[in-house]
């Protein structure tokens, strides 16, 4: 008891050295910082409000983030068919060879590291801005992070089915097909769901870079200081994102 009593509290020097450190080295005044929050929740009642005139444009709003939307499960769904091949080669389970095993999991390492806006700007200067663009760099940071999930999840089968089968004389593709994707598909699915999710996120800031979908339309308003169609986009964001998200909930409710 007394030793646990001791971590938390060198922990908790630890935890208040390294902020008083990080404030020292920034120069960041706590007390301004403070005392400018009652300011800026005044700014964004008074000018984030949502107006008849901001209204009006609710159908471009709406086609722009549909095609974020649909630019979202598009890379996804393309990066799980590449992750699921990526995941077979790099799982101990299912690994054909260790050379390629290795392979995967630097391709899923590098890919995962690299953050999703900085493969849109390294991308950007190879493809412009457009679609391609946005598609791209949400392809492959969903094609690290899937594929090493994918990995985890494939490890985790159960190795008696898998040895049942190749006792048997089953072929490679008969062990893969009946008993490593049946047991490990339900996770598979729920991380999918999951990128989708992320990826409708991280879309937008993708299209403030690319100047497509959704990011484009608020980078537009913010601009020009329309603070009141900046709202609304804002608003049909965070509607868009936890509906996905409470309809993806239930998928993995009745799947799991």
């Amino acid at each position: 008891m007394k030793r646990k009593r001791w971590q938390t509290t060198i922990l908790l020097a630890v935890i208040i050295v390294v902020t008083y450190v990080s404030i020292a080295i920034t120069e960041f005044n706590v007390l301004t910082g403070i005392t400018a929050i009652p300011q800026a929740i005044g700014w964004m009642f008074s000018h984030l409000l949502i107006t008849q005139e901001s209204l009006a444009k609710l159908p471009s709003i709406l086609e722009k983030l549909n095609e974020t939307i649909f630019m979202s499960i598009a890379a996804t769904t393309t990066a799980a068919a590449v992750s699921i091949f990526l995941g077979l080669m790099g799982s101990k389970t299912t690994r054909v060879s260790n050379v390629l095993s290795v392979l995967a999991r630097f391709i899923a390492s590098f890919s995962r590291n690299i953050p999703v806006v900085a493969w849109a700007l390294i991308l950007l200067l190879s493809f412009g801005q457009n679609s391609m663009t946005g598609y791209l760099a949400l392809f492959v940071g969903t094609v690290g992070f899937l594929t090493r999930a994918f990995i985890e999840s494939i490890d985790e089968v159960s190795g008696s089915a898998v040895e049942a089968l190749t006792a048997t004389g089953a072929t490679y593709f008969q062990i893969v097909n009946k008993a490593v994707i049946p047991q490990s598909l339900p996770q598979m699915i729920s991380w999918i769901l999951f990128m989708i999710e992320t990826n409708i996120r991280s879309a937008t800031l993708v299209g403030i870079l690319t100047g497509t979908g959704i990011g484009y339309i608020f980078d537009l308003y913010y601009k020009t200081m329309d603070y009141n169609t900046v709202a609304l986009v804002t608003f049909t964001i965070v509607i868009t994102v936890i509906a996905i998200e409470m309809a993806s909930n239930y998928i993995r409710k009745v799947i799991l």
